[in-house]
């Protein structure tokens, strides 16, 4: 029997990318025993995987669990975050293991030398995929998942009867972020009902949204991932930046409006196998984007216009 450890410490929406490769790993070598490493924050993600056998979690360093890893006797480790801390725990493990393309340089000279993008496109589920073929393991087209335990499950008497817009309001950058300005065109211009959506890091610019159009539901801060994953999944339409939430929407094939600031979705995560009617909001050619792989606290030259340039016109279509 293969006992195979799955390598992603973090975060929600990196963690959702991974799951068709355990997903294709379980179903195509069925007497495998996946095994899945990542940080306690992130374990909801994952509980109610029935293709995972056992998630191992760690609070801040991978180190405090090595001997519990250890063992385990893995035949086989999975690196799907390639970085340091996966490097010292393969060495630490001594097994034989794959990993995936990161891309690094090539983000690199599409950041810093922007005509020279040479970024491949691929998104980078079929990356990961691509680091178990010696395995014999293809790419069966399912898509994402996401599972939801029974008791997690929102009721629909907390949310709108009928069909609504889930707005995710946040997001781990503020280059990432849809501005105030923004959310509020989407407010004023939405046909449908709109559930705020994002955790408690969120519930003021959610506030103040709720204070100009009181009839928006407010779930930022009130709901577990699980929970807000059940929210997603019931929703008509999801209006989000690159967030988690994002790539669990497209998990339950919704109808995804996907914005973009700073990061460009050629890096690879974009909205994977998403519903029909599903589109890119974005500013093409602007000679500063994209600034960075990931993001920033602040727009670094102050104009911000990867985001407030966006046109959100089209919100008023959406039925």
């Amino acid at each position: 029997m293969q006992k195979i450890l799955i390598i992603r410490f973090s975060s929600i929406g990196d963690i959702v990318l991974t799951s068709p490769v355990i997903r294709c790993l379980k179903e195509q070598l069925p007497d495998a025993q996946i095994h899945y490493v990542t940080k306690e924050l992130f374990k909801p993600v994952l509980e109610h995987n029935p293709y995972v056998y056992k998630i191992h979690t760690f609070k801040k360093d991978v180190s405090e669990i090595y001997e519990e890893l250890l063992k385990e006797q893995f035949t086989l480790v999975i690196d799907l975050h390639k970085n340091l801390r996966s490097l010292r725990l393969k060495q630490k493990l001594k097994l034989p293991s794959y990993a995936f393309n990161k891309l690094n340089l090539q983000k690199f000279v599409a950041v810093n030398f922007k005509m020279l993008n040479r970024l491949p496109q691929q998104h980078i589920v079929d990356r990961y995929l691509e680091a178990v073929t010696r395995l014999a393991i293809r790419n069966d087209g399912k898509g994402l998942d996401y599972f939801i335990g029974e008791n997690d499950k929102v009721n629909r008497s907390e949310i709108p009867a009928g069909k609504f817009i889930a707005l995710v309001v946040g997001g781990s950058y503020y280059t990432k972020q849809i501005p105030h300005t923004k959310l509020q065109a989407i407010c004023e211009l939405a046909q449908l009902p709109i559930v705020l959506m994002g955790g408690k890091e969120d519930a003021v610019i959610a506030k103040k949204l709720q204070d100009q159009f009181p009839g928006l539901i407010n779930a930022c801060g009130k709901y577990s991932i699980n929970q807000s994953a059940s929210i997603i999944s019931q929703a008509e339409w999801v209006i989000t930046s690159d967030t988690g939430l994002m790539h669990i929407a497209s998990a339950f094939h919704k109808k995804i409006i996907s914005v973009w600031g700073n990061t460009i979705p050629e890096f690879g995560m974009g909205p994977y196998l998403s519903a029909a009617g599903s589109r890119i909001v974005e500013v093409k050619n602007l000679p500063c984007r994209p600034c960075s792989k990931l993001g920033y606290h602040k727009c670094p030259i102050a104009h911000f216009y990867c985001m407030n340039q966006n046109d959100f016109s089209f919100v008023s279509e959406l039925k």
